[in-house]
C-alpha cells in the first residue's frame, strides 16, 4: 500500500524577477513590479510530498520528524530571511520565478531524501498563486 506524507512550513525570502539580457525597461514591461530594481519579498508556503509504500512494521511512510529536519536543514536555513538573488548561490544565474525556487527546492531534497520516494514540492508564493513541481 502506497501513501503520501505531507509536510508543510514556510520561509520568507525577497527576490527580484529579471532577464540580466535585459534593460530595466525590458524588464519592467514583462515582469512588472516583480521587476522592482529594490526587490520585493513573499511569504512562501512550502509543501513537500513524499509517496511510498507504509513500513508494516512503522506504521510510516517516512519518518515525519526526519523529513521536517531534512526540509529545515537544507531549505529554509538555505533560504528563509534571504535576498534570493543576492543571497543565493542557486539563483546567481536563474531568475528566481516561483517555478525555478519549486525545481532548485526539489533539486535539493531529491539528493536528501531516498530514491525509492516520489517527491514532489508545492511552493506557494501568495495565497492564491502556487506552483508544484514533480521533477518531470
Amino acid at each position: 500500500m502506497k501513501a503520501t506524507v505531507c509536510r508543510k512550513t514556510h520561509f520568507n525570502a525577497a527576490h527580484r524577477l529579471m532577464n540580466r539580457a535585459w534593460d530595466d525597461k525590458k524588464n519592467a514591461e514583462v515582469f512588472g513590479v516583480c521587476s522592482n530594481p529594490n526587490y520585493h519579498g513573499h511569504n512562501y508556503d512550502l509543501i513537500v510530498k513524499v509517496t511510498g509504500d507504509i513500513d508494516p512494521q512503522t506504521g510510516y511512510v517516512m519518518d515525519m520528524k526526519l523529513l521536517k529536519d531534512i526540509t529545515d536543514r537544507y531549505v529554509i536555513q538555505k533560504f528563509d530571511h534571504k535576498n534570493l538573488n543576492l543571497d543565493c548561490d542557486e539563483f546567481s544565474n536563474l531568475n528566481p520565478s516561483a517555478e525555478n525556487i519549486a525545481m532548485t527546492i526539489w533539486n535539493i531534497l531529491r539528493g536528501k531524501i531516498d530514491e525509492r520516494y516520489e517527491l514532489r514540492v508545492v511552493l506557494y508564493e501568495t495565497e492564491r498563486n502556487f506552483v508544484e513541481y514533480t521533477g518531470e
